[in-house]
């Protein structure tokens, strides 16, 4: 597997009149797309391959070992990247922006959003892509409705030309009677579509007021790639090297016994394996021995080439060592968090962001719409700006240091702040600061030689 396909028409849109030819060309594309989607939920959920492995020699002894780094990979990332709600904030400095935007962040709290992009994650971390709907709600107090939708049962149509901009989002599920009944809609129309050995009919046309595809796509990545789709192979692996280890190990303790120069029946070996004690004769020339056969497995080496893949697996994954601490070195700091692969981590989760954002622009403009219409809550798409919270701390006192030294040396409070990287949300920082800065700039100011603070009402202390 490499990747989901994106489903792309060369129509410019969509109607009744084109509807059944279009799904006609696009529903194998997805086929293959959803075949793969549900593997890899499957290996997620610990059905992989070595679970049905054969073994032809002594076959009795079959360990099928599954260690899910699959789940780990998922749910790191999903922890890391989404572990916290997800903020909208003000861009600029408008007061009433500000309360507009509160009011937003407190339907989209009534509404589980939270939830709701966590749920996301998890999909697209898995197959690569991830699919959300929303609708407007059935009262005030929560204007919009939003769900999970499956993304085995959901697809969206793009536009091959420029800008690639979405044509329809289907989702569809099967009836009783082994029919697709698929919900389909455009920019201006909904329309339903029932398919069955006799062919595709549409069944339901209506038109509808949002303006826009309410299903939209979220994908992890430009080639729509699951987190660990791409270490597959080194994930069986590892899955291979612990299930031989546990026959090594059996194989070891099970092993067969070896009888020279004497033969026992059935009934005296069973009463050996009873009484633990054997006795045998032999005849000058042609001594008689028993013994077992056994070799036992190199563990240690073994040991070094699970690890190996291991690492191979957090390295291609951008995934940090979980073994790091266990190290004993002498590094402290950036340098712990360079060589267990933090900052690859975090370079991983901040390209996820700027995927994520695109998309959730276009469920903003949906949600700006409907909360326009029903709760006449007027918000721009550019009054709003996403934020993600991680945690911010390390090292904090060399990034206050940092800050304190650029602002000492004049440079601007707002690139002094966004550059420390200490804020999920530097410009607001910025914009709420402004009062401190300002009496901070005018305190400094008139701090005479030989003092050592200012003060904060503008006279030098003595």
């Amino acid at each position: 597997m490499f990747g989901r396909k994106v489903i792309y028409s060369s129509e410019t849109e969509i109607n009744r009149d084109n509807l059944i030819k279009v799904l006609e060309e696009v529903y194998p594309i997805h086929q293959q797309n959803s075949r793969d989607i549900d593997y890899l939920y499957n290996y997620y959920r610990g059905n992989q391959p070595i679970l049905n492995r054969e073994k032809k020699v002594r076959p009795e002894i079959n360990n099928r070992v599954v260690e899910n780094h699959a789940l780990e990979i998922v749910n790191f990332k999903k922890g890391y990247v989404f572990g916290e709600p997800i903020q909208y904030v003000r861009r600029g400095d408008g007061e009433d922006v500000s309360e507009k935007i509160n009011q937003l962040n407190e339907y989209m709290l009534a509404a589980d959003k939270a939830t709701n992009d966590n749920e996301l994650a998890e999909w697209f971390y898995i197959g690569g892509t991830g699919y959300r709907m929303v609708l407007p709600g059935e009262n005030k107090e929560i204007p919009f409705e939003i769900d999970t939708l499956d993304p085995r049962y959901t697809f969206v149509v793009y536009n091959n030309g420029f800008g690639r901009k979405p044509l329809m989002g289907v989702k569809y599920i099967q009836t009783e009677d082994n029919e697709l009944l698929f919900s389909i809609y455009t920019r201006f129309e909904y329309f339903e579509v029932k398919s069955s050995e006799k062919g595709w009919v549409v069944v339901e046309q209506s038109p509808h007021a949002l303006g826009d595809i309410p299903i939209i796509e979220y994908p992890a990545n430009i080639s729509r790639l699951g987190s660990f789709e791409v270490v597959l192979g080194l994930l069986n692996a590892i899955n291979d090297v612990t299930s031989n280890r546990m026959d090594g190990i059996e194989q070891f303790v099970q092993a067969f016994m070896k009888f020279v120069n004497c033969e026992i029946d059935e009934e005296t070996f069973l009463k050996f394996k009873e009484l633990g004690a054997i006795k045998i004769k032999g005849e000058p020339g042609n001594p008689a021995d028993v013994d077992i056969v056994s070799s036992e497995l190199d563990q240690s080496q073994t040991q070094i080439t699970k690890d190996d893949l291991y690492q191979m697996v957090l390295i291609i994954c951008g995934m940090p060592d979980r073994n790091g601490a266990n190290r004993t070195t002498g590094d402290t700091g950036q340098a712990v968090i360079l060589r267990d692969g933090w900052s690859a981590a975090e370079s991983r989760a901040r390209d996820s962001e700027l995927i994520f954002k695109k998309s959730e622009k276009r469920f903003l403009r949906m949600v700006l719409r409907i909360t326009k219409d029903l709760v006449n809550l007027d918000l721009n798409l550019s009054d709003i700006d996403i934020k993600f919270t991680r945690n911010r701390t390390d090292n904090l006192l060399v990034k206050t240091q940092g800050l304190q030294n650029q602002l000492e040396a004049g440079i601007h409070p707002q690139i002094a702040i966004g550059n420390v990287g200490l804020y999920s949300d530097p410009e607001q920082v910025y914009l709420d600061s402004l009062p401190y800065l300002e009496k901070w700039k005018y305190a400094e100011a008139t701090v005479t030689p030989g003092n050592n603070k200012p003060n904060p009402d503008g006279d030098a202390i003595d």
